[in-house]
């Protein structure tokens, strides 16, 4: 999975988490819980990704 679909997966999971955490009124329900988990795993690869350098700024790869 490339940069721009990661964080897009991650903006999707960000919004679910926010109407999920709402609807379901704490954040602590597990159901709120495992899409955070979720959240935290895309943020691992992208931060993965970043760390190796398979992540540049468009400055970079000019």
């Amino acid at each position: 999975m490339d940069k721009n679909e990661l964080l897009t997966q991650l903006q999707a999971l960000r919004l679910k988490l926010h109407e999920m955490a709402e609807a379901r009124g704490t954040l602590t329900d597990p159901d709120v819980i495992a899409i955070s988990e979720e959240a935290d795993r895309v943020i691992i690869v992208l931060q993965q990704l970043h760390r190796t350098g398979a992540v540049r700024s468009d400055r970079e790869r000019t």
